[in-house]
């Protein structure tokens, strides 16, 4: 038989770091960090608006069963995004009301869940953010045995206990807590690039110019004409 563990201690980036991180976005940090960490696109916000950033604290679940989510509230401390995974494909409804009520006492800031959600009005209402699979009422039981703080793929991807989750309007994305105060420093160069191209965009240069992407049309054979012949 399976050993299953809530695992208590787990290592977490600077509240700085992560706090930066969040501020960049999903998107610019997942060009910071070179194109990785992104959650695939099934998971996403049931709210609009809502951007987060925190310490993954992971739940590995049966489908169907949130026992091991109720596990998890214990060892959540304020700033973390408590990050669930199911050992097969689910979209039961594993996480309401009275659970965010649970760990929005303790300070976590969101869920992000490769499962179901129910209860949705009310955790808008509650201001708690969730990025999810699905929302379904479909229920759940309290019965099986499962882990907390283990590394578990969420829509395709390994996150690991402590990992960085920045969660917003664009989707979800966690990267190693070790790799935080780089990725958190390449961002903010790419915001300052970017200002200054919105600037010009703003001025109406082209992209093409921009970028100087006319040679590679060019070479592409992309040929400009004032009709078709």
């Amino acid at each position: 038989m399976a050993s299953h563990y809530v695992v208590r201690t787990v290592h977490r980036a600077a509240a700085e770091v992560i706090e930066a991180l969040r501020q960049a976005g999903v998107a610019t940090v997942h060009e910071a960090a070179g194109r990785v960490g992104l959650l695939g696109p099934d998971v996403r916000a049931r709210q609009a608006g809502a951007a987060i950033g925190g310490s993954a604290i992971t739940v590995s679940c049966h489908p169907g069963d949130n026992l091991m989510i109720h596990a998890a509230v214990e060892v959540c401390r304020a700033g973390d995004v408590l990050v669930v995974a199911t050992t097969s494909p689910s979209t039961d409804g594993m996480f309401g009301d009275l659970l965010a009520t649970s760990l929005a006492a303790r300070g976590v800031l969101g869920l992000v869940i490769d499962a179901g959600v129910r209860d949705i009005a009310t955790l808008r209402g509650m201001g708690f953010p969730v990025w999810s699979r699905a929302v379904h009422a479909q229920g759940t039981v309290k019965a099986s045995p499962g882990s907390v703080n283990v590394p578990v793929v969420v829509a395709g991807h390994l996150v690991s206990p402590g990992d960085i989750v920045v969660a917003d309007d664009d989707g979800v994305l966690a990267i190693p807590a070790a790799t935080g105060p780089a990725v958190a420093a390449a961002a903010a160069q790419r915001l300052a690039a970017e200002t200054a191209k919105r600037e010009q965009l703003a001025g109406g240069t082209l992209g093409v110019d921009l970028y100087n992407l006319r040679p590679l049309l060019e070479s592409l054979g992309v040929r400009y004409v004032d009709q078709l012949p």
